[in-house]
């Protein structure tokens, strides 16, 4: 049986090279690594003072915590990364083209992976609550990628998380896939089935160490729901119930995906005081505050997800309780999670949030004005292409009035008029189902749009050429070459 060496922080980032693939475990910062990627910042740091060249390859599960991947931008340690962030250091060296960055659909990822799509994996940093002699990995707080890292991995580096209750480890379910062609059918059949393990069985022999660590995720607290965010989340609670007395929602109701972020956390706790919206499951990737709130009402009977983004806190109330919360959370690899045929085949009704949307029905939730990343399209397409219904929310203005969220064209398009379902903001609902790509523009600038905003959009509409998809396109874009001029789009 193997005995693994404990290695000091810097000992670990040592391992490192100069130009490796480095995969970092978790699914946002909930089970990402806290140690080794900052001493491998001050790594960069040095080797670059010495005039030596030292960035690496950077592929995880989602993002990571904000400060990993704002210490790697800053040492200028990174060159390319994959397939999401949410970090502003980060984001800066990527719109300024200083990192190569690929935005991908995150349930894509790890089939991208073990067909060799972005080469070898030098080194994997994972965290874990526990790792055997024998090589069975159990992780924290968020599976992500972590099982096809592991896997595929030619090094691995553990960080060792005391922090974490050894129980944590009841709530994974890990499965891996097989490749195509001769891939078996996932045999999960209801949103709480356990289809897997709760390790990752791995050859010992690829674990270069092991750094102890004592942390917690670095995640925050949402903000106080605010008046825009509440309107939202009421005109979602309307749409959801005429759904369910139309009966296009069963009376049992469906599985619900959510987003991370103050609106989504405005949705949760809307449906979760609704006395009307059946108690429900969650098919998701993240089991974001709000939710565990709703779980210890019973509101919330069970989630699948592929992490537990909550706060210190919060976390403590569910290692408290884990009698009763053991069997109500699920943790999956997110190819699992964001699977698109378990999503078909579940009815998920899927909730995200856009940046802006055209008034044909395109929606934009990657880039601002259509070059500048934001953050990335994550698993929103995921969801958006297979659920039972695709819903996307946003505020219909932005900065104060100075941005419409409701545009003629999308300057950048994540998700086409094909898959989104209804749009709605804090002015109203458009259901797009079954309209034309004209009823749909009537009903997107009727219901979405903000008053100060209508008129100039129904001008552009009721001037363009008769077309199927009308548009003029010497005047498409006139909203966002006025912001870029004058600061507004108006």
């Amino acid at each position: 049986m193997k005995r693994y060496s404990l290695l000091t922080p810097e000992d670990a980032a040592s391992i490192i090279n100069n130009n490796d693939m480095v995969a970092f475990s978790g699914f946002t910062a909930a089970g990402s690594p806290k140690v080794v990627p900052i001493a491998l910042a001050q790594r960069a740091k040095a080797l670059h003072a010495k005039g030596e060249n030292f960035a690496i390859r950077l592929i995880t599960g989602a993002s990571v915590g904000a400060q990993v991947d704002d210490e790697l931008a800053t040492a200028n340690c990174v060159k390319w990364r994959a397939p999401y962030q949410s970090a502003s250091v980060m984001r800066k060296a990527i719109n300024n083209n200083e990192v190569e960055f690929i935005d991908m659909h995150l349930g894509e990822v790890a089939q991208m992976i073990r067909a060799g799509f972005f080469g070898e994996i030098d080194v994997a940093v994972i965290e874990a609550v526990d790792v055997t002699s024998d090589g069975r990995v159990f992780l924290t707080s968020g599976i992500g990628n972590a099982p096809t890292f592991l896997e595929h991995a030619r090094k691995i580096i553990i960080e060792r998380n005391s922090y974490f209750s050894s129980r944590i480890t009841e709530f994974a379910d890990n499965l891996t896939l097989l490749n195509p062609p001769k891939r078996p059918v996932i045999p999960l059949y209801g949103v709480m089935d356990k289809i897997g393990k709760p390790y990752v069985q791995i050859d010992p022999a690829k674990i270069i160490g092991i750094v102890e660590t004592n942390q917690a995720d670095q995640i925050d607290s949402f903000t106080t729901n605010g008046e825009t965010s509440v309107l939202i989340a009421h005109n979602v609670e309307k749409f959801l119930l005429n759904e369910l007395n139309s009966g296009r929602i069963p009376n049992t109701f469906l599985p619900l995906q959510s987003g991370v972020g103050n609106i989504n956390n405005a949705v949760m706790c809307t449906l979760g005081k609704n006395p009307d919206i059946p108690n429900f499951t969650m098919f998701s990737e993240v089991l974001q505050e709000s939710v565990v709130d709703l779980i210890l009402t019973g509101k919330v009977t069970g989630i699948s997800a592929s992490s537990l983004t909550v706060t210190p806190g919060k976390l403590q109330t569910i290692f408290d309780n884990m009698e009763f919360f053991s069997d109500k959370i699920v943790l999956r690899p997110q190819e699992i999670s964001n699977n698109p045929e378990l999503i078909r085949r579940l009815g998920v009704i899927a909730l995200n949030v856009g940046l802006e949307f055209d008034i044909y029905g395109h929606a934009n939730s990657s880039h601002v004005l259509g070059s500048s990343l934001m953050n990335g399209i994550g698993g929103s397409g995921d969801f958006e292409r297979n659920a039972y219904l695709s819903i996307f929310m946003a505020p219909s203005i932005a900065k104060g009035g100075k941005i419409s969220s409701i545009v003629p064209m999308c300057a950048h398009i994540d998700h086409s008029e094909h898959s989104v379902k209804v749009i709605i903001t804090e002015q109203g609902i458009a259901d797009l189902r079954g309209l034309s790509p004209s009823q749909r523009a009537k009903a997107i600038i009727g219901n979405c749009a903000h008053p100060m905003y209508k008129e100039s959009l129904y001008q552009y509409f009721f001037k363009c050429k008769p077309s199927h998809i009308p548009h003029d396109l010497h005047h498409a874009f006139d909203m966002h070459v006025r912001f870029l001029e004058t600061g507004s789009m108006l």
